[in-house]
């Protein structure tokens, strides 16, 4: 994996370094083009045929690739470091003329020579650096060339076989359930699913249940599988586990054992005299079959075929993939969930003591054990079982509650691991790096998805797809993971997508033994390119002795951190920075010189003074060819340069915190695949009626625009802003305005029709007493939030913007995909529209700070929904 890794972050490298405007440095092309044949060759090889040649091999090309990455790395943070000493020389040149040195000339030849000499054989190194990378890859190459034949020669031969577990009980199902201990299921969820099983419905159904594993897919089957009334219920059951490899005869033969109760004369039987043999048996009676630890839709479709429709008969599939359950099922899917403290709690009393009461003295560390194993009822019933057999003391169960994962994973000879290590070993290839990039946050810690996309990008090892955006190929592989259920959702966003995410701790257990014995990542090493760091314990930056870092990002606990010297800008090769500055001039500073940084691609800086009111120019923006991603506090971008030597930003995505600016016909040329944008327009020292025109008629320009948030604050020409929005771009999806000040009728006509709105905030930026909407109006709109509180702490200031609000005229078909409305501090609005309960996709209506007629009407809609059978409409 770490050789995958390696493979696509040299990649990303040479295309850098290719399509970089002005390159730090110049590659010799026959050496970039072998190394090209080889990485593509390594890159086939290794998704063809992963794990199959060992970690030896492997390593060799995870070695080989680092190494011929490190060369160009060094190479460049030479060459940049280099053009300092040149800078010295002209300066001591000035200073020497001033003084009126005759050693002036000389200094200035030698120092040329100097420079010209230390760059020469600084070339020379590079070039040999790479050609002993190269020559090492051409080996491996002619092994991987040699490999692969041998792989298509014996193919054809190559027989899979299944991992499944046989029953040699008969008579029933209750016969194959062996467990002593079975988890603390709620009796609802089991009768929701019984009741699913026995509802008298017509024709054959399936019935998945996806979770994680260890979270209980398979005990819980069993329990239901063993239950009387299911005994009672269906003539006829069989059970397999089908694992990641498989074989349609293994599957038919098993089901036929079970169903049958015999074990005799289906192994000289064909597969379709098998199949024909299932099907005949279980023709006209009501069967229950059971198809444990399914991986792929594959398994299930080479048999289905052999199952008849009969009345009332259920399959129970159970799997680890969620996407796997939408391809079987269309209509209900049951998803484990995670046991509740006080479940953990009882599951963990039952192994330990049986039907005997917790000691008193261990009730407090007992809960925090059984907290501490995050609901997971295989770590519960490992830890439980090591405790049942330990000493019953106080002092042993805290070592226990402090070693809680270290024991988990031990105990069986690390039975727990290896259940996890399965998801991780069934991942394809490309998702394995990013995923095992999760162990380098904290335990328990909640990542935002967007953060984690662009470390992803910046690391370098996300596999590129065609036509799609490296930021896009990393939303799919967040989606599959958490399909896969190895990502947990800890919060939406408002389109359903995750916001924030976490790992469990077994699963970041493995994420950390497997990246590190493969060396994908360590705690400090020469060569580390990623330092993330935990503020919590102290607010003091770690030494930075690497020249090969690529991400700097403090991860704190609480607060922002800050870094108080100036050592960072050194690393040129950082691709992704962020920090929070804390001393006078910080960020003006910071963004003067990150035109050093040739590769950087996000940009993510805080003051540490929220109120300090600097204005950072940060002409250098325009300097930066290789950015994405910019985040800063009172960035004022100024007009960029003219001349020749001037270039289109075509990565860059977000402007964050940009205040002030100017949407001249340059600017939307040089920013055309913008996706994101945070605009403030405030004039500190300007009369209002001097403020300049900002352009922003030309947002409509600007065709890849996906989110836009934009507000202004005091001392600005508000009236200039409203009357200059007249267009906004076709793509836009989210829309943020604060006291822009417009009409309610400029909002509907130049908002209204955009095709692809999905999300409107209004805060206090609408002026006048009506609204009505006209039909084709906000035909994708599903969140609408129309809000007349100040709650900007900054300014002290009360905007009565959006007060004033009295009728809202509108209809049902206005809003056709409307989920969500929130309305906040509208004092003069007199009521909602019933129309609006009258909208198929509502889903709720949240109501603050607003006269009693406007909450009492929400009610109204609730009850008259109620009476129209729509009971799922929330009302706040």
């Amino acid at each position: 994996m770490a050789s995958y890794a390696a493979v696509l972050s040299l990649f990303h490298t040479l295309n850098h370094i290719k399509n970089h405007p002005r390159p730090p440095i110049s590659l010799d092309q026959s050496q970039v083009d072998r190394l090209t044949q080889n990485l593509t060759s390594f890159q086939d090889f290794l998704e063809r045929y992963p794990g199959q040649e060992g970690y030896d091999f492997e390593s060799r090309i995870a070695a080989a690739a680092y190494a011929a990455e490190h060369v160009i790395e060094s190479h460049i943070f030479d060459q940049i470091h280099g053009l300092s000493i040149i800078s010295i020389l002209d300066l001591c040149e000035c200073l020497r003329r001033v003084m009126g040195s005759i050693k002036n000339e000389v200094m200035k030849i030698m120092g040329a020579q100097t420079v010209d000499h230390r760059e020469s054989i600084s070339s020379i190194h590079l070039h040999r650096g790479l050609e002993r990378a190269i020559q090492e890859m051409d080996f491996i190459r002619k092994e991987v060339i040699e490999i692969i034949q041998e792989k298509m020669m014996s193919a054809q031969d190559h027989d899979q076989h299944i991992k499944f577990s046989v029953s040699t009980a008969s008579g029933g199902p209750a016969s194959t359930w062996r467990s002593s201990t079975v988890p603390v299921f709620d009796k609802a969820i089991i009768n929701e699913l019984l009741d699913k099983l026995t509802r008298q419905q017509t024709g054959l159904k399936i019935i998945p249940i996806v979770g994680m594993g260890g979270i209980g897919k398979t005990t819980f089957a069993r329990t239901i599988y063993g239950n009387p009334l299911i005994v009672h219920h269906f003539d006829v059951f069989a059970w397999v586990t089908i694992s990641q490899e498989y074989s349609r005869g293994n599957i038919l033969q098993v089901l036929c054992q079970e169903a049958m109760g015999s074990i005799n004369g289906f192994s000289e039987m064909s597969e379709d005299e098998m199949g024909l043999k299932l099907y005949q048996h279980l023709w006209g009676r009501r069967y229950l079959i059971v198809m444990d630890d399914m991986w792929s839709v594959e398994a299930w479709g080479k048999v289905k075929s052999f199952f008849p429709d009969n009345n009332g008969s259920r399959i129970i599939i159970t799997t680890r993939l969620s996407n796997l359950t939408f391809e079987l099922s269309d209509r209900y899917v049951f998803k484990m969930q995670f046991l509740e403290e006080n479940k953990s709690w009882d599951l963990l009393c039952e192994i330990v003591f049986g039907k005997l009461d917790c000691p008193i003295e261990l009730v407090n560390i007992g809960n925090e054990i059984a907290r501490k194993c995050r609901g997971l009822p295989l770590s519960i019933a490992v830890i439980g079982g090591l405790l049942k057999k330990s000493d019953m003391t106080r002092a042993y169960w805290l070592y226990t509650l402090e070693n809680l994962n270290l024991l988990i994973n031990l105990e069986d000879d690390e039975y727990t691991l290896q259940i996890m290590l399965t998801s991780y070993k069934e991942l394809p290839m490309h998702l394995k790096p990013c995923f095992l990039y999760m162990g380098i946050f904290p335990e328990d810690y909640e990542i935002k998805t967007s953060i984690l996309i662009k470390l992803w990008v910046a690391e370098g090892i996300l596999r590129p797809v065609d036509k799609k955006s490296l930021e896009e190929v990393a939303k799919d592989y967040i989606k599959e993971l958490i399909d896969r259920n190895l990502m947990l959702i800890s919060e939406l966003r408002w389109d359903g997508e995750a916001k924030l995410c976490k790992m469990h701790d077994l699963l970041r257990d493995v994420c950390l033994r497997e990246a590190q014995k493969q060396k994908l990542f360590c705690i400090v090493r020469p060569h580390t390119h990623s330092l993330l760091y935990n503020m919590s314990v102290g607010d003091a930056s770690p030494s930075l002795p690497f020249r090969f870092l690529r991400v700097y990002l403090p991860i704190e606990t609480y607060g922002y951190p800050t870094l108080s010297n100036i050592v960072i800008f050194k690393q040129v090769n950082l691709r992704y920075l962020s920090v929070t500055l804390n001393f006078p001039g910080a960020t003006s500073r910071l963004v003067s010189l990150c035109s050093h940084f040739w590769n950087l691609q996000t940009l993510d800086v805080q003051d540490a003074d929220f109120y300090d009111d600097e204005l950072v120019i940060a002409s250098a923006i325009w300097e930066i060819p290789l950015l994405r991603h910019v985040k800063l506090f009172n960035l004022v971008l100024p007009d960029p340069p003219n001349g020749e030597h001037h270039f289109v930003l075509k990565n860059l995505q977000t402007l964050n915190g940009v205040i002030n600016f100017k949407f001249s016909e340059e600017v939307v040329k040089r920013i055309p695949n913008i996706r994101k944008l945070k605009l403030i327009y405030t004039i500190f020292g300007v009369e209002a009626e001097d403020s300049p025109d900002f352009c922003l008629n030309n947002l409509g320009r600007l065709q890849k625009l996906e989110s836009l948030n934009l507000k202004t604050r005091r001392y600005c020409d508000i009236g200039k802003i409203s009357r200059s929005l007249v267009s906004f771009p076709q793509s836009l999806k989210k829309l943020t305005l604060t006291r822009t000040r417009l009409n309610w009728e400029d909002l509907t006509r130049s908002i209204g029709s955009l095709p692809l709105l999905q999300f409107l905030v209004l805060w206090n930026a609408c002026v006048g007493p009506k609204w009505e909407t006209a039909e084709g109006d906000f035909c994708s709109l599903r969140v609408l939030k129309i809000w007349s509180v100040d709650y900007d702490l900054r300014y002290w200031e009360t905007d009565s913007a959006g007060f004033d609000l009295r009728y809202w005229e509108t209809d049902s078909a206005h809003f056709p995909r409307l989920e969500h409305l929130c309305l906040d501090g509208l004092k003069n609005l007199e009521e909602i529209p019933s129309c609006i309960g009258d909208i198929p996709t509502l889903k709720s209506i949240r109501v603050r700070n607003c006269n009693k007629s406007v909450t009492d009407s929400a009610k109204g809609i609730k009850v008259e929904q109620e009476e129209n059978g729509n009971e799922d409409l929330q009302v706040e």
